[in-house]
């Protein structure tokens, strides 16, 4: 099977997978008790203007009918109004859809710069001070919920060094890099914990390989052959990896988001579940499975550019 066969079967599978998705979410989001009608009403609230807006809203209508609108909606391109915010969730929801992008775009680049340096530094220098050092600070890092690394990050680098802004999102690009740094940091320091770790290992563990010793045989400095030949073969196993970790990276900027007040979805989704919007929880929901499916497509695809000998058969 060729690159483009294979690209193709897996954007079929990606149209059933976001089916399975919405039908999975739909479903949660109405075992969650609570009524939103009462919830957007709040002190006002009385059974008949309840029963009321549960009308305007579609509320009242049976849950495969109700499913039926979400998914006509969906392949429309329309996530229908927002219950809370009463405006389109298309408009709702993308306006946010950069922040985040900008947020997990920032993390993942911190990720490159942290671990790469880091896992061949501590491959090539294993079993020594500085490798048991790396090894108990990242797990100390991978052990710590991520509220609480951010927030400590905030004491540390807002409160008492004022390098960095307390929360926030900015305006311009530059107050964007700097605004978000800390959330960014926050989460690839998490992620960064995992990817060196088998990093370290796939780095040990093709340093002794026997093409890597034919290589320093030819007289191919250590740089050239730790970059070239070593790195490239270890990236394999923790592209993979990446790809698997990419939608708690995702789902790990709600918490970011909601600590660092950050207007991305991540915060709108937390919003949305605690009032009941049903419709703006469905489409983040939608939104972050495909974007997880395309970046789990794009690490598959990078295999056959990091080692040619992967096929798609």
């Amino acid at each position: 099977m060729g690159r483009a066969a294979y690209i193709r079967k897996r954007l079929l599978l990606m149209v059933f997978v976001l089916f399975g998705v919405t039908l999975i979410i739909f479903g949660m989001i109405h075992l969650v008790p609570g009524d939103p009608a009462f919830l957007i009403l709040g002190d006002r609230a009385t059974e008949a203007k309840a029963t009321e807006l549960r009308h305007q809203l579609g509320l009242d209508q049976s849950l495969p009918l109700q499913y039926w609108h979400f998914i006509s909606g969906v392949f429309h391109g329309n996530f229908g109004m927002s219950l809370l915010y009463r405006q389109p969730v298309n408009s709702l929801v993308f306006r946010r859809v950069p922040v985040t992008f900008f947020l997990t775009g920032y993390a993942m680049v911190l990720t490159a710069i942290i671990t790469l340096p880091i896992s061949l530094w501590a491959a090539t220098h294993r079993n020594k001070l500085s490798d048991h050092l790396i090894r108990a600070g990242f797990l100390f890092a991978l052990t710590t919920p991520s509220f609480w690394l951010g927030i400590l990050l905030i004491l540390l680098f807002s409160l008492r060094l004022h390098l960095f802004p307390v929360a926030g999102y900015g305006e311009s690009f530059t107050q964007h890099l700097r605004y978000l740094f800390l959330p960014s940091f926050t989460l690839s320091l998490q992620l960064s914990a995992v990817l060196i770790r088998n990093l370290r290992n796939g780095i040990i563990n093709t340093l002794d390989s026997d093409f890597v010793r034919t290589a320093r045989a030819k007289g191919l400095g250590n740089r050239t052959v730790l970059i070239g030949h070593v790195l490239r073969n270890a990236l394999v196993s923790t592209v993979s990896i990446f790809g698997l970790q990419f939608g708690g990276l995702i789902g790990g900027t709600v918490v970011i988001e909601t600590v660092f007040a950050i207007p991305g979805i991540g915060q709108l989704l937390f919003q949305s579940i605690t009032a009941r919007d049903y419709p703006v929880v469905q489409a983040i929901t939608v939104i972050t499975a495909f974007l997880v499916i395309v970046v789990n497509l794009i690490v598959d695809l990078s295999y056959s550019f990091l080692d040619p000998r992967v096929s798609y058969e």
